[in-house]
């Protein structure tokens, strides 16, 4: 009997120690009859003094002489003593001085006594605390997001959506519960009239393979009220998956004028060369490929239209020209565009014979040249008069690449003026002797530069808000013994073609370093650079060589790029020019508008500038052209860009660039171009004249 009694009480000391929680028994005279070691632990007490027959009140007493208890001994007694007293099961709680909080469950005995256990729930208060704060902050971001947001669960239902969602879909909550699937989702807001219909069959099936592939898919959605969101799906660890939504309405507004700018001209609406090479190369990229004719088309006269009746009357004359273009081609099929000045350029799909061609050339011909009269000129008795005279090449007889069928027509167009005006031909091979020409130029170009012929001349660049000058931009001349002075556009092209350029460009930069050294120190040098140079590989090495040569700041050099350099994503180019950008020196994006720019550049690649055409500085006084610039020029402002006008020729453009926050203008109003001591002397009398005021 004693040794099962043993065995008992052995088995009962084994569970008591092994317990996960504190525990202590007390009897009737609270007295502690058994306590385990977990216990001690919790109060830090001292095993040799907390042993069997010891009072509870000294117990109480012993952790406030060693710091524990955050009250006296009679405090403690005094919270404890109705519990004992009343003989009631019951839960409280202690705060220990360290912070700690014991959660102590106090069970009374049939014998008289009681067994309390005793849990640290710290750790799990605090991971509480926690989650609520998360929960907390991850309500106010829901809340104040600029986006609406669902989450949904592993099971595809909703479990999250944010205010900022429903006020997009012009919902209230209960238009969207939480558990709805995302099939309910679509249905609910193509039947409520918010989403423009949809597939939605296709539409889950695709956001759950990408989704359960691990891949995250994006959109643009159309709203029936004309809005458009782009919605952004992203999948969770955890399974299921969240969605943003932003409503990017007037930035989709703005790219699609930004990319309506860069493929058509702005004053006449037709295509501009960028969009007319564009329709050209696919057409030659196809397949099969139809018979077609290419038209250079050049107006006769048109400068003394300008000359007589002014710049007005020969901008309308353009938009006639145009649209009587326009009239002559077989609806849609065919493409005309403008290419700038007073060029414009026509393609002809699936022609049957040459015959087509003819019967085309004679119609644009006959519609082009009759009068042109608006009110203003027939209220004065007056009426203008132009002709057109067009070249013309073949495919595939002719060239079966966009660039030799354009260089044939052009040729053939040559030959026609050449020969009369208001003519068409169509292009023979004895009409190289142009190619001829060419050849000779890349010959002497070759020589020119050993030879010393290149010279720089610098126009400044007036800051419009000081009105002082900020800098000026390094333009390449070419005195020729025996050509004269050859301008840009005769040699530039030749350059980039033999590669020449890459070699014109470095003379060109650490002549301009030099130069710019002797300027003031808050003045900046622009050099323009050519694609060939960003992709040669050196190029970054030879832009840190010509400013330690020079001595020039970094943060003074100003490269100009075109949007051809913007359009070539190769590691060679985007290295090469953030490595320069790190360095300090400036990246501007000329000829602005002309050409591929779009927003979508400048957010690939932030550039320090960007440089608005003179085509537009020029229209600047029609309403169309002007809205454009003050979108490019908030455009810029928004992202931190500096503008600058090329083209300023009067004060009425200054005058409204200034009230639009232009940055920067270039044009003959500030300056022309001139040599360096020309331009050494204006700085300097600049700073003479600033100093004394």
């Amino acid at each position: 009997m004693a040794d099962e009694l043993r065995a008992q009480n052995e088995r009962f000391s084994a569970a008591v120690e092994n317990m996960s929680h504190g525990l202590c028994m007390f009897d009737a005279n609270e007295r502690m009859i058994i306590c385990n070691h977990n216990y001690l632990d919790i109060f830090h007490l001292d095993a040799k003094l907390i042993k069997p027959g010891i009072a509870f009140f000294d117990i109480l007493q012993h952790s406030v002489e060693i710091g524990v208890a955050s009250q006296s001994a009679e405090e403690l007694y005094a919270i404890r003593k109705p519990y004992i007293d009343g003989a009631k099961a019951s839960t409280y709680e202690e705060t220990l001085s360290d912070g700690r909080i014991i959660v102590i469950s106090h069970r009374p005995l049939a014998s008289g006594g009681w067994v309390s256990i005793y849990e640290d729930e710290t750790a799990q208060r605090r991971a509480e605390a926690e989650l609520k704060e998360q929960h907390r902050l991850f309500d106010a971001a829901l809340a104040n997001m600029s986006q609406g947001l669902l989450m949904y669960g592993a099971e595809g239902r909703l479990i999250v959506r944010n205010q900022r969602f429903l006020d997009l879909c012009k919902a209230k909550a209960a238009d969207f519960a939480l558990g709805m699937t995302h099939r309910q989702m679509l249905e609910k807001l193509v039947r409520r009239g918010i989403f423009v219909a949809i597939d939605i069959d296709a539409e889950v099936a695709r956001t759950k393979a990408l989704l359960e592939a691990g891949q995250s898919r994006s959109s643009y959605r159309e709203l029936v009220d004309g809005r458009t969101l782009f919605v952004s799906r992203q999948p969770l660890t955890g399974g299921g998956w969240v969605a943003t939504f932003e409503d990017v309405t007037e930035r989709r507004r703005t790219e699609e004028r930004m990319t309506h700018l860069a493929h058509h001209d702005t004053l006449t609406n037709l295509p501009n060369r960028s969009m007319f090479r564009d329709r050209l190369d696919q057409a030659l990229g196809e397949t099969t490929v139809a018979p077609m004719a290419i038209f250079s088309v050049d107006l006769d006269r048109f400068k003394a239209v300008n000359d007589t009746f002014g710049h007005p009357a020969g901008d309308w004359l353009l938009k006639c020209v145009a649209e009587r273009l326009q009239r002559c081609l077989r609806g849609e099929k065919d493409v005309v565009a403008r290419f700038g000045g007073d060029e414009f350029a026509i393609v002809q799909f699936d022609i049957k014979s040459m015959a087509d061609a003819e019967k085309l050339a004679k119609r644009v011909i006959d519609v082009v040249g009759k009068p042109y009269r608006d009110k203003p000129f027939r209220e004065k008795g007056r009426e203008m008069h132009v002709g057109v005279s067009l070249g013309i090449a073949l495919y595939p007889g002719d060239g079966t690449d966009a660039d030799t069928l354009l260089t044939n027509a052009d040729l053939a167009l040559y030959r026609g003026k050449s020969e009369g005006r208001n003519v068409y031909r169509f292009f023979e091979p004895d009409m190289d002797a142009t190619v001829r020409e060419r050849r000779a130029l890349e010959i002497d170009l070759e020589a020119a530069l050993s030879r010393r012929e290149f010279e720089l001349d610098f126009q400044p660049i007036l800051g419009i808000a000081s009105g002082g000058i900020v800098g000026a931009e390094a333009l390449m001349r070419w005195r020729s013994p025996s050509r004269g002075l050859v301008p840009p556009q005769d040699f530039i092209a030749a350059a980039e073609e033999t590669g020449l350029i890459v070699q014109l460009g470095d003379w060109a930069l650490r002549k301009a370093c030099s130069a710019a050294a002797n300027w003031p120190q808050n003045v900046r040098i622009a050099v323009n650079v050519s694609p060939a140079q960003v992709k040669s590989g050196g190029f970054a090495r030879s832009v840190v060589s010509a400013l330690a040569h020079s001595g020039l700041a970094a943060g003074r050099l100003e490269l100009e790029i075109t949007e051809t350099v913007m359009m070539d994503e190769s590691d060679t180019v985007l290295k090469t020019l953030s490595q320069l950008r790190a360095l300090g020196v400036r990246i501007a994006l000329d000829d602005f508008g002309i050409g591929y720019s779009s927003l979508g550049y400048l957010r690939r690649f932030p550039v320090d500038k960007i440089k608005i055409d003179r085509s537009f500085i020029h229209d600047l006084d029609t309403r169309d052209t002007a809205a454009i610039v003050r979108t490019v020029i908030g455009l810029g402002a928004e992202l931190g860009i500096t503008v600058t006008a090329e083209g300023v020729e009067n004060e009425a453009q200054l005058d409204m660039l200034r009230k639009a926050g232009c940055g920067e203008a270039q044009g003959y109003l500030v300056g022309e171009p001139a040599g360096a001591a020309e331009i050494n002397r204006l700085l300097s009398a600049t700073a003479a004249l600033r100093q004394s005021g």
